[in-house]
């Protein structure tokens, strides 16, 4: 039987890692023994431990969720790995159109990139897995801002500061409001050279069985080489994918 001081501290791992995510999955010290109510030097020592395993990372001042816990979120989509499940269709993908596809999910305020097919190209471009970009500067990311409506989008505004990567950035909340209504009715959304000059992508939403986004599909590539006629083969993969994991493909 486990004794009282291990079902003790269970209980506030539990309650440190729900703070993290409520608090769009980043939070600072201060934050997470206010909300928890541990003693700063107690929720100190156990968010140390849950770093030591990749459970959670240190992130300047503060604490996100960890690698490893995305690692494993990854495996309980529907039942089935949503990694293993998205590869053949992004190889299929990537092998028409000749680019390069990634996979992202979000984390808080950013996407971080946890798979992709390379080009066999020379000239291509290549996410870092583990990379993260916010998620107004990226074609998946606006479509999960679409996700969360015009409160959702506006919130997001305010945490982030819109910041400016490039010339072609959205800066200002009332464009990235019409920009994520317009993304989420069409299906899918583009990055025009927003986080990085001379790229841009195609992305799509990844749906579970109930409908919600859980991950995006993306093609990356130098701008002048993108090209429209690529939408519909982006929107077949990740409704593809979308069905291995268990969605029914009636969701929009």
């Amino acid at each position: 039987m486990p004794s009282n001081t291990s079902i003790q501290v269970v209980e506030r791992i539990s309650h440190l890692l729900d703070a993290i995510v409520s608090n769009d999955g980043r939070s600072t010290l201060k934050f997470l023994s206010a909300d928890t109510g541990l003693h700063p030097s107690t929720a100190f020592r156990i968010l140390k431990s849950l770093a030591d395993y990749g459970f959670v990372e240190k992130d300047g001042e503060g604490y996100r969720i960890g690698r490893k816990l995305l690692h494993l979120s990854r495996h309980v989509r529907g039942g089935k790995a949503l990694d293993t499940e998205a590869e053949p269709e992004m190889k299929w993908l990537r092998d028409e159109i000749g680019e390069t596809v990634n996979l992202t999910i979000a984390q808080g305020d950013e996407v971080i990139y946890i798979g992709r097919v390379l080009s066999k190209r020379m000239m291509r471009v290549e996410q870092i897995i583990g990379s993260r970009a916010p998620l107004h500067v990226t074609a998946v990311g606006k479509l999960m801002l679409g996700e969360s409506g015009e409160q959702g989008c506006r919130a997001y505004a305010a945490r982030s500061g819109l910041v400016e990567l490039t010339h072609n950035t959205i800066t200002d909340v009332d464009t990235l409001v019409r920009c994520a209504n317009e993304v989420r009715a069409a299906g899918y959304a583009l990055d025009n050279e927003e986080a990085e000059l001379g790229v841009g992508c195609i992305g799509v939403p990844i749906r579970d069985g109930r409908g919600q986004m859980v991950a995006g599909l993306s093609v990356s590539s130098p701008i002048e080489r993108r090209r429209d006629e690529w939408i519909p083969k982006v929107i077949a993969a990740g409704q593809r994918i979308s069905e291995r994991i268990g969605s029914s493909g009636d969701v929009g």
